[in-house]
């Protein structure tokens, strides 16, 4: 009866997707399996993957299931390194070939007696050589892309960067978004309004998908948009492409979306104010609540709420007046004058600033691989990175200082442009405008019961400007 076989076959990395190299492989082995009168009883076949970098090879740990379950009685491979790339991985074989009672493994080259020492010994001087091949590649290829990086080149491979061709190549219509998405974020819009906005308009990604806040984020955030090149997180070297972004742009906006203090998942808001009321009686924050179908603003009591419970206000009634008050107060020379002091942002500083913060950030990782490599222990780690973090996120609120009032600049002095326009913004555009001018409003209670109009009596704003 003819030996039962099994043949393997991988290749690392299959770029056309056409299997080609797996599938010369294994008319090789039938081949062999033939003028040894052997059956291929299965074929086993792990296209595009690794056995160097550790990749799960299913195919791989299918034949040694079928070898322990007696289904095949040999292995026949193209070559000895194509099965295994790390020796721990051959012993691991051997004690399966072992248990199982299979004593054959040959490849195109020449058959081994997993019987004998004497074959096993081969078997691992083969693994060896296989090993130190694959380490002395890997070495080669970090010593390349270093190189690439430090030159600030690019190495290809992968998909592409929104906003870039695969040959970083600037595409406009793309580039135009990010730079939107940026401002946009500096003067205060979330990326969930912004998100929405791309999907409104049928602005795809890269793969052609709908967009998401987590992949806006990434974007964004990325320092290649800033005409930089980074290896394992750190930047390099000066790119050759052109930048989307300037240096600070890309700075204050990384700085905006790394807030810790920034939540993805926040809730939706609905109103106008919310954040920016306080009760008169307790000082409690008050919170939205529908009253008989209309929005209404209340000082929340009962489980879980700190409030009073003793102060109400109609929400669209109120809005409507506190718009009209910013109105009004951007038409003060005052304010536009305070204005234009606090936009001044950090000035000359800027680029300070934004080499200050990556190198932050730098440390910050060097720290971590400190840390992975053993070299401090986690309370050294634990309280040097307090120090860096504390010190990035004064920079940072530094860098963004001048972006809270940008909300504003095209509006000081011209508070009738600034109602024009108010109908057609959202409601992220118009809380960022809200927030550069007012602190809060404290909401005191009603003087006349059961009164349906507005009195403006009960507010006391507190400005910002």
């Amino acid at each position: 009866m003819a030996v039962r076989v099994g043949v393997y076959a991988r290749i690392s990395e299959d770029r056309d997707g056409d299997m080609l190299g797996v599938n010369r492989q294994v008319a090789d082995c039938q081949r062999h399996a033939e003028t040894q009168g052997w059956e291929v009883a299965e074929t086993y076949i792990d296209d595009d993957v690794s056995a160097y970098k550790g990749r799960l090879r299913p195919a791989y740990n299918r034949m040694l299931e079928d070898i322990r379950g007696g289904r095949i009685e040999g292995v026949l491979v193209w070559h000895l390194d194509r099965l295994h790339r790390h020796p721990r991985e051959l012993e691991n074989f051997f004690e399966v070939c072992r248990a199982a009672g299979v004593t054959r493994m040959a490849s195109v080259n020449g058959d081994i007696d997993l019987a004998s020492h004497d074959g096993q010994l081969m078997a691992r001087v083969i693994g060896a050589f296989a090993k130190k091949e694959s380490d002395d590649k890997s070495r080669r290829i970090r010593r390349k892309h270093q190189e690439i990086a430090e030159a600030g080149r690019w190495a290809g491979g992968g998909r592409r960067l929104f906003g870039y061709t695969a040959q970083r190549e600037v595409i406009p219509d793309e580039a135009g978004v990010i730079r939107e998405a940026a401002q946009r974020v500096l003067v205060g819009e979330s990326l969930r309004t912004i998100t929405g906005d791309l999907q409104r308009r049928e602005v795809r990604t890269v793969t052609g998908t709908r967009w998401t806040m987590h992949t806006l984020r990434g974007i964004l955030i990325n320092p290649a948009l800033t005409g930089v090149r980074t290896l394992h997180g750190e930047v390099v070297a000066t790119a050759v492409w052109e930048p989307i972004l300037t240096p600070e742009v890309g700075a204050r906006v990384r700085a905006v979306l790394t807030n810790p203090a920034r939540r993805l998942t926040r809730p939706v808001r609905r109103y106008l104010l919310t954040g920016f009321l306080y009760c008169g009686v307790c000082a409690a924050k008050l919170i939205t609540r529908p009253n008989h179908g209309r929005g209404c603003y209340v000082c929340g009591s009962g489980p879980g709420l700190l409030g009073c419970g003793k102060i109400s206000i109609l929400s669209d009634r109120l809005e409507d007046f506190v718009t009209s008050a910013i109105w009004a107060r951007l038409d003060t020379p005052a304010l536009a004058q305070a204005l234009a002091a606090a936009s001044a942002g950090p000035g000359s500083e800027g680029e300070e600033l934004v080499a200050a913060i990556g190198a932050d950030e730098a440390q910050l990782t060097e720290l971590s691989s400190a840390f992975g490599s053993r070299l401090i222990t986690m309370q050294e780690w634990l309280g040097a990175r307090k120090v860096i973090e504390d010190r990035l996120h004064h920079r940072r609120t530094l860098l963004t200082r001048g972006d809270q009032h940008a909300a504003l600049r095209d509006f000081a002095g011209r508070g009738e442009v600034l109602a024009e326009r108010w109908p057609s913004m959202n409601l992220d555009q118009k809380r960022a405008v809200i927030a550069t001018v007012l602190d809060r409003v404290v909401v005191r209670p009603a003087t006349v019961k059961g009164r349906t109009t507005l009195d403006p009596n009960r507010l006391d704003p507190v400005w910002k400007l």
